[in-house]
This record gives structure tokens, sequence and C-alpha cells, in this order.
């Protein structure tokens, strides 16, 4: 067994030694016949091999061994052919297996001595001498061989990497030896081609290239060693292994029971096991001795870079010494020489300590001071923050008390007028006189001319509002009592949306973001005009809106289109010229910027009327046009609310609007009857009940879009939104109306009460909040193709209602002309011709 062995190891060397020529000679590979005929024999009977039992077939799952078949194992297997493996490289641990089988086939024939480990567990390898019987039997097996290979040429010798009997002796070989030849053996192989004598850095770099190359093949002869005992360790294991299962099997199983063949066999694997795990353990422990030895030559190098950093460090301070002692010697050498100097300059010196004192003296009191004052100020701005909220709080009352003071004093005003003497009664009470003295003071207005009663009566009322409207009339007592509630009631609704947030500051902020870029229609814009644009912003505001409307017909026209417009008409007799005179004073009377001839805002809407006469001869002037632009006025210069009319005529409302026949208006109260029964059936059907026509009071509200019909401050935001949105805002906020005040109208159940409430109950609708909440809210959706549909509708009608008033009128001219009775009668349209 020792020589097979030997015999192994020398042709593993030999294979090393001539693997390239193997890759060169080994082209063809064995038939399947050959293999199966190289390798089965199972007639033999003499080459019996025992069972493998559980321990044995572990190891070998291990070693993940593939299960050989039943082949010859020994010297017969040796004398037979060596079959070609197609692979380059003809190694495999199948072949292993059968190795192994041939060692124990070895030791099965041989005595007792011959049953120990024949591997070797030492570090140095050596390979030992064979027996003569071995020699013989391998020059037999060697002169087979022979023969067999002059038979079949193709075949190479070293095609099996494990032939027995190769070489019939070696002696003791060490496998440094063996290094050392395939050393030399590459070193020849490795030999420079050429050389030339005067060249010797070509020959150091050849050399030093072929000594790189010997190195990393050093290196990988190294690997290649490193691997072949870890695989002589395995296969030392698996000898073990069978071993033991052979005794195992041929002394101890005689008459043994199963179960403890089965405990046996139990321990077996635990022992296998810890033996593994053993070997483990030995490996970790080399692995960390050599991290050891690698930690302890870092620690060297980490001392030797030590000692050099502090011999550099005691260098340095050898040369720092030195230098220190140059500058003392410079300093004594100097010091001599400015004694004199430094003797004149010790009193200069000493002043500028001193003066150096003073000023850091001077600066700690700053400091102080600073301090101090810095204290004041927080405690100062303290006590103004505290004045401040205060501030806020007692205006806030002082809010809150005027408003009830509006309220309170606008009960009172009603109070004394329920309680005042019928005027049909002669009597003359002491009471009588009393009242009638406190509606006079109630009824003043607060003048600058009273300033002891100012000082205690805060002025709740003025004369005028800030749109220029008066606020209390002069004609009536008993208007003036209404007005003057009316007026405190307003007055009391301003001061509590004061208090709350207004809506000034988003105003503020949109308008600050629209600074850089052009102002553009949105929902934020839209929703900002319905809740009503401040007085501040209103003129920038409706400026846009119109010019918004009217962009295309000022494009088409010339600059200065309005004033040659004016120029002509004041040039040239327009017929349209004496009514609208005749209108100028009759506009807004109740406020001050057209109350007399001489108002700034008379000459304004003269100008704006003649020019758009001149613009649209088809219209020339209607009553009710005088009106709008005097409402534009208030905001706008005379050429903006020219083309503010124009928008309201030529763009929103529909043709023939504000024509001789008022056929558009007449249509539009059409199509508010059937919005009224649709948004508002019940008061619709109580109207229809009583047969209230309620549009003789609403074709007003449309012709002049609310003027004089609702208070200022309801007016100018139902004009926002008109400007922006159009004329759908006209018909949201007289249903509006009617729903604000529907369950008052519900309870009068007559005609006369129920029309004489609608003539005035638009002024009594004082929360503009509230209103624009129903328009906006309530009342949706609100379509506008709707309003045009319903247009279109009663447009048609309203032409055939037309066409046979004409027509019944024609009939009548005739009748009058052939009937003698008739001829003096005439209509009150030829009376004014």
């Amino acid at each position: 067994m020792t020589y097979w062995l030997q015999e192994l190891q020398q042709k593993r060397w030999e294979y090393c030694n001539n693997l390239d020529a193997a890759k060169r000679d080994s082209r063809t590979s064995p038939t399947p016949s050959d293999f199966s005929k190289g390798l089965v024999a199972k007639d033999n009977p003499d080459l019996s091999i025992l069972s493998q039992n559980a321990s044995a077939e572990r190891a070998r799952n291990i070693l993940a061994v593939e299960t050989s078949p039943t082949d010859l194992v020994g010297e017969q297997a040796a004398s037979q052919p060596a079959p070609v493996q197609p692979s380059a490289i003809n190694f495999s641990l199948k072949q292993w297996s059968t190795e192994i089988k041939n060692s124990m086939s070895s030791l099965r024939k041989g005595n007792n001595e011959n049953r120990k480990s024949i591997f070797y567990t030492t570090e140095e390898w050596e390979l030992l001498d064979p027996t003569p019987k071995d020699l013989e039997d391998s020059m037999a097996l060697e002169e087979k061989r022979k023969h067999l290979a002059e038979g079949s040429k193709g075949l190479t010798s070293s095609a099996f990497p494990f032939d027995f009997g190769r070489i019939p002796h070696k002696t003791r070989r060490p496998l440094k030896d063996m290094i050392g030849s395939s050393k030399n053996r590459n070193s020849s192989d490795s030999s420079p081609t050429e050389w030339y004598a005067g060249n010797g850095n070509k020959l150091v770099s050849e050399l030093q290239l072929k000594y790189q190359c010997q190195q990393e093949e050093l290196e990988k002869l190294k690997k290649d060693l490193l691997s072949q005992k870890e695989l002589v360790r395995l296969l030392q294991q698996t000898v073990r292994s069978s071993q033991y299962d052979k005794y195992f099997a041929s002394r101890l199983c005689e008459g043994v029971p199963k179960e403890k063949l089965e405990l046996l066999h139990q321990k077996d694997d635990q022992i296998l096991g810890l033996n593994n795990q053993l070997e483990k353990l030995n490996l970790e422990k080399d692995s960390l001795q050599q991290e050891v030895k690698n930690l302890k030559c870092k620690v060297g190098e980490l001392n030797e870079q030590l000692g050099m950093l502090m011999e550099t460090i005691q260098a340095k301070d050898e040369v720092i010494m030195k230098l220190s002692r140059q500058l003392s010697e410079c300093e004594d050498n100097t010091s001599s020489q400015s004694g004199a100097v430094n003797s004149s300059m010790a009193t200069c010196t000493n002043k500028e300590l001193q003066e150096l004192d003073r000023l850091k003296d001077n600066l700690q009191g700053y400091k102080t001071q600073n301090k101090f004052l810095n204290k004041e100020i927080l405690e100062l701005s303290a006590l103004r923050r505290n004045a401040e909220a205060r501030e806020r709080e007692w205006q806030a009352k002082y809010t809150s008390l005027e408003a009830k003071l509006c309220q309170i004093e606008s009960k009172y005003l009603i109070l004394l007028q329920e309680m005042k003497t019928p005027v049909c009664s002669e009597e003359q009470s002491p009471a009588r006189e009393v009242i009638t003295q406190l509606l006079e003071d109630a009824l003043k207005a607060e003048t600058s001319e009273q300033p002891e009663q100012a000082f205690f009566k805060p002025h709740l009322v003025s004369e005028y509002d800030i749109y220029g409207f008066q606020t209390v009339p002069e004609d009536d007592d008993e208007e003036k009592l209404v007005a003057k509630s009316r007026a405190l009631d307003l007055r009391s609704l301003s001061l509590s949306e004061n208090r709350e947030i207004s809506t000034g500051v988003k105003w503020e902020n949109y308008l600050a973001s629209t600074m850089n870029r052009e102002m553009m229609r949105c929902v934020e814009l839209k929703n900002l005009i319905r809740s009503g644009i401040p007085h501040e912003h209103r003129s920038k505001m409706w400026k846009w809106c119109v010019n918004l409307h009217v962009k295309k017909f000022k494009d088409s026209t010339v600059p200065g289109y309005f004033q040659t417009l004016l120029q002509n008409a004041l040039e040239k007799q327009n017929p349209a010229s004496k009514q609208i005179e005749l209108d100028l004073l009759r506009t807004l009377p109740n406020n001050k910027h057209y109350s007399s001839p001489t108002s700034e805002g008379i000459q304004k809407l003269r100008h704006v009327l003649l020019a758009f006469s001149w613009r649209n001869p088809d219209i020339g002037y209607c009553q009710g046009l005088n009106r709008l632009v005097a409402i534009a006025l208030l905001y706008l210069e005379q050429e903006d609310a020219f083309w503010c009319l124009v928008t309201i005529v030529e763009v929103f409302m529909p043709r023939d609007y504000y024509t001789k026949t008022l056929l558009g208006s007449q249509v539009d109260q059409r199509v508010f009857k059937d919005l009224m029964s649709e948004k508002l059936p019940r008061l619709h059907a109580h109207f229809e009940q009583y047969k209230v026509d309620y549009t003789l009071i609403t074709f007003n509200w449309f012709l002049v879009v609310f003027v004089d019909s609702v208070v200022s401050d309801i007016l100018f935001k139902i004009w926002d939104s008109f400007l922006y949105e159009g004329p759908k805002v006209i018909f949201r906020f007289a249903l509006a109306l009617f729903k604000y005040k529907e369950e008052e109208i519900l309870k009068l159940q007559d005609s006369m009460s129920i029309f004489k409430y609608l003539r005035y109950f638009t002024r009594t609708i004082l929360d503009a909040r509230k209103l624009t909440g129903i328009a906006f809210g309530d009342l949706n959706p609100f379509p506008l193709r709707q309003i045009r549909n319903r247009r279109t509708y009663h447009l048609e009608k309203v032409r055939l209602e037309l066409t046979e008033l004409e027509a019944i009128r024609e009939d009548f001219l005739r009748e009058r002309e052939t009937c003698v009775e008739k001829r003096d009668l005439i209509s009150d349209d030829e009376e004014d011709s």
C-alpha cells in the first residue's frame, strides 16, 4: 500500500510537469466501449468490497464524491489501459475514490501491519521507499502498459494522472525538492532568446520580467501545494473511516444486537462530528495565530515609525534650542544699544498707558449707560404695546357702544313718531310740545357749530355719505324721520362689519401680487369683487373692468376719439341735446355732485351724454342713460365714463334695450317673470293670486341698474359685480331683493298693500352681506345660457304684439280721418309734437 501511495505522489508531480504536453497530445478520447471495458469487471469474485456504513457515506457526501461503479481495483486495475478523460485537466474526486478502493484492496491482501494509516499527518511530506515486491510488480505492470501503448497510438502517457507502475523506482523525494525542480524547469523554459552585450538596460528589464514571472509561478505552486495538503487531509479522514468500518464490520458486529449497533453508529456519528469541529477549531486557531503574527509585524513597524518620529522631534528640539540661544544673544546685544532710547520712550509709554486706562474707564461707563438705555427702551416698548392693546380694546368697546347707540336712537325716533298727536286733534298738551321739541332735536344733523355737543355725543350721521348722497331729506318731516332711522341702522351695520376681519386686507394682498403682472380674470378676483370693492380701489377696478369689455371697440378707433365726438356735439346741434339739458338737474338731485347747475358733475354728465348721442344716433338719448353716466362719473373720468356707457348699452344689454320702443327692457321683464316662477314659486303665486304686476316696479331696476332703488352701499356693490360679470347680476339681485323680504310680502293679503310695500321695501334692506349671500349662493345654479334662450323666445312674442298694436294704431288713425266725431281726438305724442 505504501508503494501505491508513493506512485500516487509521483504521478501527481509528473502530471503537474507535463500539463501543457497533455493539452497538446490528448486530442482523442476513448469510445464508450473502451471506457466500459477498461473499468467494469464484475465477474472477478476475489475482489469483493465490504458494504459501506452510514459514517463512511456521510464522509463521502461531505467530500462530494460521486458513487463509483464496482470496478477492478488493485493490481488488476493497474494492469488495464488507462482511460482518457475529455477534460484537459484529468482530475476528479471519482478517480480518488477508485484509488482509495485500490488502497483498501491492498489492505485486505496484506498483513495486519499494513492496516494502519499509510498517509502522512506532518507538514513536511516525504515519500517512503517501495518494498522489493512492490518494485517487481511495478516493473511487470510497466512492461504490460508499454505493449498496450503501442497498440493504441492515439492515447498519450499523460491521459490518466495516476498511472501506477510508470516509474519502477524512486528514492525518498521531499516536496521542497519537487518545488525546486519545478522552479529550475520553469527557469530553463523561460530563458531569454537573445542576448546583446552592449544593451544593459534591456537585459535588466528582461531579467526583472523573468523574475516577476517566476514569482507568480512560485505563488501558483504554493497554492497548489496547500490545496493538495487539504486533499490529503480529507483522504486521511476517509481512510480512517474506512478502516474503522472494516474493523467494526469484521470483529465487533458478530453477535451484537441491533440496538447496540445503532447506538454505536450514533456514537460514531458524534465522534466524527466532534472531530470535524476539532479540525475547524484548529483551522481557526491557525488563522488567529497568523493574524497575531501580522499584528505583531504591524506593531513592530509602528514602533519603528515611532522611533523615527522621536528622533525627528529630538533633532528639532536641538535646532529650537540653538535658535533660542542665538535669539537671546541678539537681544542682549540690542538691549545695550537701545537702553538710551528706552529711557526716552518710557515717559511716552506711561502717558499712553494712562490714556488707555482712561479710555477703558470711558468704555465701561458707556457700556453701563447703554445697558441702562436698552432696559429703558424695552420697558417703554412693553408699555407702548400694552397701551396699544388697551386702545384697541377701548376702540372695540367704543364701536360696539356706538352701534348700540345708533340702534337705540333709531328706535327712539320711531317711538317719538308713534307718540306724536294726530294732526286732526286740536288739543294742545304739554306732552305734544315735549315730543315735538324732541323730534326737532333728533332730526338736527351734526355740525361743527356745536362743539360742546360733539364732545359729549359722537357724530353718528353726517349730512352726506361718502358717495355724496344726502342722508336725510329736507322736504318731509316723516320722511326725514325714516331716513334718519335708516341712516342710523346703516351706521350700526357698518360699525359691526368693521369689528370683523375686513376684506380690505385681501384686496391689498391681491393688488400687491398683481403689481408686476397684468391683471387677469380668475376665481379669486371674482370672489373679491362679489364681496365688494373697497372705496379707495373702486376707481382702478371699474376702469379695468370697462377696458376689459370695450377693448375691441377702442382698438378700432383713432386716438382722441372721445374728444372728437364731444367737439362735434358742441359745435353742431343734436336732436337729443334738448332732452339731455332737461334731464341734467333731474338725474340725481339728492347727490351733492349733481344738485345745482354749477356742480362739477353736471358739466361732465352733459359732455358724456352728448358724445354718446353722436356715437350712437339710433338711440341718441333715452331717459335712464343720464343716471347710468352719473353713477359712473362718481369714480371715473369723462372718457372712462363714456366707455362705461358704451359697455352697458352696446355690450351688456340686448339690442333695442334703450330705443324708443324699449323692446329689450320689455323682454327682460318677461324673462324675469319666468325666473320668479322657477326660483320663488310661493311669492310668484302670491302675486298672481292678488293680480299684482310687480314688473311695474322691477322695470326701472333693469333700466337704470337699481339707481335710486336701493341704499347707496348696496347700489355700488351691485355695480361692482355688474361691471365685471355682466347683466346676469341684475337678475340675481332682483330675485335676491324679493327673497330677502319674501316672508313679509307673503303676510300682506291685499293688492294695494302689496303694491305700496313694493314701492319702498328695497330702501329698507340694509344688510349688503346677507343680500350678496342670497344673490350668489341661495339662487344657484344660474346659467346665462338659460337667460339668452328665454330672451330669444320672448323677443319673438313681444315683436308680434308690437306689430298687432301698430296695426290697431293705423286702423284708429284711418277711422279718425274718415269719422267727423273723432277728428278732434289726438294722442299724447301728437300733442307733444
